[in-house]
C-alpha cells in the first residue's frame, strides 16, 4: 500500500490525477481520528492530509478564519481563544472516544463530519458556519465554493454539500468559516433527580423560556457520576447552559431556578465550561479499552426518552441526551442490535442512527449511517457520480460502492 502524503495543492492534484487515470482508489485521511467511523474503507492507498496544514488567513474583526484541510483543530482554537472568538458550534473530539488521543482532529475532518456539540440548537453545526472551500473532485479537477465573507452563496451552495460528506465527494485543499465572539461568561442550571420523562419536559419548557439557554442535557443516574469526577452526584441531573455577560448571566439562571422549581442550583464558569466539554466529547463511554458498540441517534426531542425506554425491553443499554433530548448518545452492552433501534426510532417519530464505535465486523455487517429512501439514495447516487465518477475517493464509506452505475457512467464518456 502507498501512503501519499501531500504538502501543497498542486500535490493532492497530482496524486489525485494518478488514482483517476489508474482507477486507483484512495482513503483519505488527516491524522485518522474518525478513522473507524463509517465502512471499513480497501482502498489499497492512503492520501494522508497530515502535512497540508496552515493557518492561509484570519481577520479577528472580519470574524473570517482560512486554513488548509489538515491543520489541526487544537491550533485553531488555541490562536481563536487568543483573540476572544470561537466556532460557535464546538465541534467534538471524537479522539478519546474511539481509542486515540484527545486535540488531533483536524478542520478538514470537522467539516467532512459536520461536527457540532451542545450548542447546536442555537448555533448550528460545521456546515451552518463554512464561508468557502477548495477542494480537488475525483475527476483530479480544483474547484472552489463560497468565498471569505459571510454573504457570497449565488446558486447551489457546494460548500454546504461537502459538510458530512465523509470524504467521498472532494479531497478538501483550503477551507474558510466563520468564527464568533466567544461568551464572556457561562454557568449551568442543574436540576437533580428527574426521571427522563420529567427532564424532557423541564428542558423543553427552559428551552422556550424567555431566558436563551444555549444548551440542555439530561445525565440520567447510570452515567452522571461520571462527570465532573463525580461532583454531579448520583441523582440524574437535568442540565441548562446560559451564556453572556456576568449579570445577565446570574440572573437568567436565577429566572430558570425559580422557574423549573425542585432541586436545583447553578453550577458556576468554570465546573460549566468542563461538564459540556465532557457531554460534547461523550465521556462516560470513553473508558480505555472499552469496545462496546457506540451509536449516536437523533430524533424529536420529546420522543427520545421513549425511545429509550422501549429499547432496553430488548436490549442492555446505558445512554444519556443532548440537545434538548434531540441527541442520544447510546452504548449498548452485546450486540449492536441495529435493527430493532431502527424500527424503535421510526415508531417514535423518525429520526437517524449513525454507528459511531464497532469493530470492522461490525462496521461490515450493519447499515453503519442511516439508510436512505429510494428517491434520496438515487440523488445521493448521481452527487457522487457527478464529483467522482469511477468511485476513487473513500469508496464505500458511507453506502456500498454502485458498480452497476459507475459502469453506465464511463461508458457513456
Amino acid at each position: 500500500m502507498s501512503v501519499f502524503k501531500p504538502q501543497d495543492e498542486a500535490e493532492i492534484i497530482e496524486i489525485v490525477r494518478w488514482a483517476h487515470d489508474n482507477l486507483s482508489p484512495v482513503e483519505i485521511i488527516g491524522h485518522g481520528t474518525k478513522r473507524s467511523i463509517g465502512r471499513f474503507v480497501d482502498g489499497g492507498h492512503e492520501v494522508d492530509m497530515s502535512l497540508h496544514t496552515g493557518v492561509t488567513l484570519y481577520e479577528p474583526d472580519e470574524l473570517v478564519l482560512s486554513a488548509k484541510a489538515g491543520t489541526s483543530l487544537a491550533e485553531i482554537e488555541i490562536l481563536l481563544r487568543q483573540n476572544g472568538q470561537c466556532f460557535q458550534f464546538e465541534p467534538m473530539d471524537y479522539g478519546p472516544l474511539l481509542g486515540q488521543a484527545a486535540g488531533r482532529g483536524t478542520v478538514g475532518g470537522m467539516l467532512a463530519s459536520n461536527s457540532s456539540g451542545p450548542r447546536r440548537l442555537k448555533s448550528g453545526a460545521a456546515r451552518d458556519h463554512i464561508l468557502g472551500v477548495r477542494a480537488v473532485s475525483g475527476r483530479a479537477e480544483l474547484f472552489k465554493s463560497g468565498g471569505r465573507v459571510v454573504k457570497n452563496v449565488s446558486g447551489y451552495d457546494v460548500s454546504k454539500l461537502m459538510a458530512n460528506s465523509w470524504g467521498t465527494l472532494a479531497v478538501f485543499s483550503e477551507l474558510t468559516f466563520k468564527v464568533m465572539p466567544a461568551a464572556e461568561t457561562s454557568a449551568s442550571v442543574v436540576v437533580s433527580g428527574l426521571d427522563d420523562e420529567a427532564a424532557a419536559k423541564a428542558m423543553a419548557m427552559a428551552m422556550g423560556s424567555r431566558e436563551e439557554v444555549a444548551s440542555a442535557a439530561h445525565l440520567p443516574a447510570s452515567n452522571v457520576w461520571m462527570f465532573l469526577k463525580g461532583a454531579l452526584g448520583a441523582e440524574p441531573a437535568t442540565l441548562l447552559r446560559v451564556e453572556g455577560i456576568e449579570a445577565s448571566v446570574k440572573h437568567r439562571c436565577q429566572k430558570l431556578c425559580a422557574l423549573l422549581g425542585g432541586d436545583s442550583y447553578i453550577l458556576e464558569e468554570e465546573s460549566s465550561r468542563q461538564v459540556w466539554r465532557e457531554i460534547r466529547d461523550v465521556l462516560p463511554f470513553c473508558k480505555a479499552g472499552d469496545q462496546r458498540v457506540v451509536w449516536r441517534v437523533t430524533m424529536p426531542p420529546m420522543q427520545g426518552w421513549r425511545m429509550v425506554d422501549e429499547l432496553r425491553r430488548y436490549a442492555g443499554v446505558d445512554a444519556y441526551y443532548d440537545w434538548q433530548g434531540g441527541l442520544i448518545w447510546l452504548r449498548m452492552e452485546a450486540e449492536p442490535e441495529a435493527r430493532i433501534l431502527r424500527a424503535l426510532i421510526e415508531r417514535h417519530g423518525g429520526g437517524h442512527a449513525t454507528l459511531i464505535r464497532g469493530n470492522e465486523q461490525v462496521r461490515a455487517s450493519e447499515e453503519v449511517f442511516q439508510p436512505q429512501n429510494p428517491a434520496l439514495a438515487s440523488l445521493t447516487e448521481r452527487v457522487k457520480l457527478q464529483f467522482d465518477p469511477y468511485q476513487i475517493l473513500n469508496p464505500g464509506r458511507i453506502y456500498p460502492a454502485h458498480a452497476k452505475q459507475e459502469a453506465e457512467y464511463a461508458n457513456a464518456f
